[in-house]
């Protein structure tokens, strides 16, 4: 079993930066695949990035492409988004989601991939 929580999220105004984080306990998250989505208020839960176990692959929903940068470090079991040129539209409560271990090869973009998700962690972008 696998238990996530994210930290680092807050209140920003547009055009600044956050760091979200996610700490995985249980068990290693090394071999699975990792990612991070959004939801806003009324609205369905969205892809925001994905990551391979090594890390050396990424991938972004258009909307955050150039502007946020998914990483991760193993040692530390933890995952990143660091989140810059933010905008009142990127404003959500921001989930951290682990795939089945030996997923790692693969960049998941749909939330049924992924088994294990942590609580969430607010953003709020002012204008």
């Amino acid at each position: 079993q696998v238990h996530l929580v994210e930290s680092g999220g807050g209140l920003v105004q547009a055009g600044g930066s956050l760091r979200l984080s996610c700490v995985a306990s249980g068990r290693t998250v090394r071999t699975c695949a990792m990612g991070w989505f959004r939801q806003a208020p009324g609205k369905e839960r969205d892809f925001v990035a994905a990551i391979t176990d090594s890390g050396f692959s990424t991938y972004y929903a258009d909307s955050v492409k150039g502007r946020f940068t998914i990483s991760r470090d193993n040692a530390k079991n933890t995952l990143y988004l660091q989140m810059n040129s933010l905008k009142p539209e990127d404003t959500a409560v921001y989930y951290c989601a682990a795939g089945s271990e030996y997923s790692g090869n693969y960049l998941y973009t749909k939330e049924n991939e992924y088994p294990y998700w942590g609580q969430g962690t607010q953003v709020t972008v002012s204008s």
